[in-house]
């Protein structure tokens, strides 16, 4: 899988788990555009796949 597929499936479900804005209105889908590469860029974490990545990621955000 090449970064623009991982990225878009990335974005993908993490939109779908966080909804489009983060509590203070800054945009998820910018944030998981910017984020999507880091976790590319690791053999181990790509090899996980784009979905469960974006889980891996919402999980440690704060949920108020």
């Amino acid at each position: 899988m090449e970064l623009e597929e991982f990225t878009e499936k990335f974005v993908k479900e993490l939109v779908r788990l966080g909804g489009p804005t983060f509590a203070d209105g800054t945009s998820v889908e910018e944030y998981a555009l910017q984020t999507a590469p880091l976790y590319f860029a690791e053999d181990w974490q790509r090899e996980d796949g784009p979905e469960a990545c974006a889980e891996a990621d919402f999980d440690c955000w704060e949920h108020a």
